[in-house]
């Protein structure tokens, strides 16, 4: 039952930050949107603050859901790794794109406590990588290298598509985004690629 509260505050959290932004949301205005006390939103939330960034992590704890799904299923470690690389562009992409302006608003105002979240956001997202970049070293389809290291180039690669680092107007529409993401993923894949020695 606290798991089914703390989703319906942070949904209607998540509506408003997209209609209101983060300056104008305000502790009552989740409570009528959620149609509970604010005595409840505070039994989950200290303050506005936490239940924004708690918007945040549930977004990335179902993109880690999502990467993880893809990393158990078979296939080449090429592909699985590709697709990862999609998903953690337009994943994001999708869960932010009704935030319009306030996006950035919004990173402005929890930037400090969201960048120390941040790291260990990309911490989990890079472990699962490595695994799958382990799988693909191992079975000789990728070239030889270190996997953490490699995880954490292709997250270094992709993280300028993500929401978090383009204005609104630079998010453009998500064809493009998706565009870019596969731009940038096969070229990152043709690199990893094992070549047969000359």
């Amino acid at each position: 039952m606290a798991e089914g509260m703390r989703d319906r505050i942070l949904d209607a959290a998540e509506r408003l930050l997209a209609r209101l932004g983060y300056r104008k949301m305000a502790m009552d205005d989740v409570a009528q949107e959620a149609s509970i006390s604010k005595r409840t939103i505070y039994l989950h939330f200290p303050s506005k603050e936490e239940l924004t960034l708690s918007t945040i992590d549930r977004i990335v704890d179902r993109l880690l859901a999502g990467l993880g799904e893809i990393a158990a299923a078979g296939g080449a470690a090429d592909a699985k790794v590709r697709r990862m690389l999609l998903l953690r562009v337009l994943f994001r992409f999708d869960s932010v794109r009704d935030y319009h302006a306030s996006l950035d608003e919004l990173l402005r105002e929890i930037r400090p406590a969201y960048m120390a979240r941040r790291s260990r956001y990309f911490a989990a997202e890079a472990a699962v990588f490595s695994a799958v970049l382990a799988e693909g070293i191992a079975d000789g389809t990728l070239a030889r290298a270190d996997p953490a290291a490699l995880a954490d180039t292709l997250l270094l690669a992709t993280n300028a598509l993500l929401p978090s680092s383009l204005s609104p107007r630079e998010l453009g529409e998500r064809d493009e985004v998706e565009a870019r993401a596969a731009g940038i993923a096969d070229l990152l894949i043709h690199g990893l690629r094992r070549r047969p020695p000359s």
